[in-house]
Parts: structure tokens; C-alpha cells; sequence
């Protein structure tokens, strides 16, 4: 994956000079643990992702280790494989071993409290990294896509899939009803909060008209969340949705899936119960999913007309985002935010970075992805990294 990486320093500088209007956060601590700044080579920056099951994870922990090290900072990367207690020990030990900075994306936004104000005590600046950490006052800034506008964008893409809206917003022809299915996030990750939020704000007009109709009655986050974003638990809910709501019963149109691992498991259901892209060989059209992430095997099947959409939050820019902000920190900077009032997390509104987002069709795989130099036409074609 280092190709997809080598201008990371060069897009820090850059977001750097362009972000500098904007306006500061909460101070961090600054310095690293023994309060002042040490050289690069001296500091040492622990990086705790959720796992490695999912590849956007596997891009972030690289974009963010190439970056750190680019500067000259010491890298303790580790991922806690979904476990809640792996990663509060892998915290712990971090902070043992004499981190100046922590750089978290918590699996459970309240389940590194302790951990949280072991780094506080020792002055060890935190930045919460897309995924929120909740109820401490200890976290410095979050760094993260905006969540909110990612369900609402994956709403409006199941729209358009729909022919309900056009891609300019406007009205589209279709006037329904349909019958569709709403999966969320894991309710441990405060982001799956965000995005089923997002996606319900512009949805529940349309459901409230009659033009969208949630078949199975299941529209709380809690009825339609799943575990740790699984691709295997998002298929056997599937299952047993078309077991239950559509056997030789009313068609599906449509699946608001909340990323590209959900999307899988969901069209792999969707395929194995004879849905297809097309009609061939008795198939029933496949419905219109959406997604988020763009990992590459979700793109292929955008691209192949099977995954309608996905969301693409460009990790590349996420990565050098939190570069600066542990610059700015280690330096007893304010680092740059652009939204000073949105994420409360019960102990205070934590100053944040937003980083846009980007939703992906067929037709703009090339401009946005291949073009951009995220992939190549031939890992989407292959649809894997090579």
C-alpha cells in the first residue's frame, strides 16, 4: 500500500496552509509527557485502530504510520482485533512504555475512560481519531469524516438508486411505493449513531408519505444495527429478513447499508436467494444498496453494477489531518478544527476537524478514485489491492 502513500507529507504541508483560517480548538497538553517539546526522533506516538478485518482500517493505520514516521516520530501501531479489553490493554501499555501522544479510534467510545485519564495524569495530549470517544474531558480533538452527512448522502444515493430523486436533487419519476431495508452500524461505535441519523433525516418524509415502506417494521438503530460492522452478521440478518418479510411475498427495492463490509454481507444474501444485476437465468433485479469507505471490492461491484453505491472518505487526507493535529500538539499548539459546537460527548463539546466526503457512482469511479491516484484501474477491475 505504499504507493497510495507517498505524498502524505506533502498533503500535511498542504492542509496545513490551507486550514490555517480556520479556527483553533481546546488547547492540547502539549509536549509529550515531560511537558515540553522533544525532538522527532525522541517522541513517541501510540496508534490504536479497531481491527483488520475491515481494509479501510488496514489504509488508515498505514497513511498514518507513513506519515508520523515521515516527520521522524517513533510509531507503535496496533489494532485490537474487535476486542474491547486487547485494546484497553494495548493503551495501557503504551502509556507504560512512555507514549508523548496517543492517537485512538476506540471500539467502545466510553471503554477506555481509565486509560483516558492515565494519559491525562501524565500529560499525554489524545487525539479521538473518526471513531468519538465519549463522556471525557481528556480527549484534545477528534479528527473524522462528517458521519451525518455520510448517512444523508447514502439516503439520498438509495433515492436516486430508486429513481425518487435525480442526481441533482430534483424530483426524479418515481413515485414508489417501495419496499426497502434499513441496516445500521455497531451501537458500540458512536459513528453508527451519525450515519443512521444522517440517513433518517432525509428519509423519513418519504417513508412518512408512503413513497418508502420499511417491510419488516424494523426502523430503530437498535432493531437494524450490526455487530462490529460484520459482513457475516449483516448476510444472516439478510437471510432471515427474506425469509421472514419477502418468500413469495412483495418484492425488495432497496437496502440502506451503512458501509461496504454491511453492503457485502447483504449482497451475498441478496445473491444466494436469486437477486442479480440482471435478468438472466430467472434472476430478480437486485435492489439498490448503498455503503461507505469505497474499499476497493465494493467499488468493483459498483462498477459492476451489483453495489449501487458507496461513500468515499479519502483516508489520505484523514491521516495527514491527524499528522497536523499531533504536530500542533507535541508542540503545545491549539490544532486546527473547523467545528467548535457538534460533538458533545457528554463531558464537553471536543473542538473537531471534519474532512469531507465524496459519494461514488459508476461514472465517477475513474475521476474520483483512479485518476486521484487512490486505486488503479486494475485493482478496481481485480477488485483487490495489488
Amino acid at each position: 500500500m505504499q504507493k497510495k502513500f507517498f505524498l502524505i507529507a506533502a498533503t500535511t504541508t498542504a492542509a496545513s496552509l490551507l486550514l490555517a483560517g480556520c479556527a483553533g480548538g481546546g488547547a492540547g497538553s502539549g509536549g509529550g509527557s515531560n511537558g515540553s517539546p522533544a525532538a522527532p526522533k525522541d517522541t513517541r506516538i501510540g496508534v490504536s485502530l479497531p481491527s483488520q478485518d475491515e481494509e479501510r482500517w488496514i489504509t488508515d493505520g498505514s497513511a498514518i504510520k507513513e506519515g508520523l514516521e515521515k516527520i521522524g516520530y517513533q510509531v507503535d501501531l496496533q489494532y485490537a482485533n474487535n476486542d474491547i479489553p486487547t485494546q484497553q490493554q494495548q493503551v495501557d501499555q503504551m502509556i507504560t512504555q512512555g507514549a508523548d501522544l496517543l492517537l485512538l479510534a476506540p471500539l467502545d467510545g466510553t471503554a477506555l475512560t481509565p486509560q483516558l485519564q492515565a494519559a491525562a495524569g501524565s500529560n499525554i495530549p489524545i487525539i479521538s481519531y473518526d471513531r468519538f470517544v465519549r463522556n471525557s474531558a481528556d480527549v484534545d480533538v477528534y479528527v473524522t469524516f462528517d458521519n451525518f452527512k455520510v448517512g444523508a448522502q447514502q439516503a439520498t444515493s438509495l433515492l436516486i438508486g430508486l429513481g425518487v430523486l435525480n442526481k441533482d436533487g430534483s424530483e426524479g419519476s418515481a413515485k414508489g411505493p417501495f419496499n426497502i431495508e434499513l441496516f445500521g452500524g455497531s451501537l458500540d461505535d458512536n459513528n453508527a449513531t451519525f450515519v443512521f441519523n444522517g440517513g433518517m433525516s432525509v428519509l423519513q418524509k418519504y417513508i412518512d408519505n408512503g413513497t418508502l415502506v420499511i417491510t419488516s417494521g424494523q426502523n430503530k438503530l437498535a432493531q437494524v444495527a450490526t455487530e462490529n460492522w460484520s459482513q457475516q452478521k449483516a448476510q444472516e440478518r439478510m437471510d432471515n429478513l427474506l425469509t421472514a418479510s419477502y418468500t413469495g411475498g412483495p418484492a425488495l427495492h432497496g437496502v440502506l447499508t451503512p458501509n461496504d463490509s454491511v453492503a457485502r454481507g447483504v449482497i451475498t444474501s441478496l445473491r444466494n436467494a436469486g437477486y442479480g444485476p440482471t435478468l438472466t437465468s430467472g434472476q430478480k433485479p437486485m435492489p439498490v444498496t448503498t455503503g461507505q469507505d469505497a474499499e476497493v471490492a465494493s467499488v468493483k461491484l459498483v462498477n459492476d453494477d451489483v453495489q449501487f453505491s458507496t461513500v468515499f472518505k479519502d483516508t489520505r487526507t484523514l491521516a495527514a489531518q491527524a499528522v497536523s493535529a499531533a504536530e500542533d500538539l507535541l508542540a503545545g499548539k491549539e490544532p486546527q478544527v473547523n467545528d467548535t459546537k457538534s460533538y458533545d460527548n457528554g463531558s464537553k463539546i471536543v473542538p473537531s476537524f471534519l474532512v469531507p466526503i465524496q459519494p461514488i457512482y459508476k461514472d465517477n469511479i475513474k475521476t474520483a478514485l483512479i485518476d486521484s491516484g487512490y486505486y488503479t484501474a486494475a485493482e478496481v477491475e481485480a477488485g483487490r489491492l495489488q
